[in-house]
């Protein structure tokens, strides 16, 4: 199943919460890259890569 905008836009929220609450330094800075390419993505309803990069960040921020 192709993710829609609202299933995006719901998961970036929480995401950006997550990132928020991470505290600074390497791990936050690469997940931001991967945030930004989501953004990216987004924008370009690219909603299969925006959830990737989405996926990304998490894992970044673990």
């Amino acid at each position: 199943m192709t993710p829609d905008r609202n299933n995006v836009t719901e998961k970036m929220t929480s995401v950006k919460a997550a990132w928020d609450k991470a505290p600074a330094g390497p791990k936050k800075d690469a997940a931001f890259k991967h945030y930004k390419a989501a953004e990216t993505a987004q924008t370009a309803n690219n909603h299969a890569d925006a959830m990737k990069e989405l996926d990304a960040t998490t894992r970044a921020l673990a």
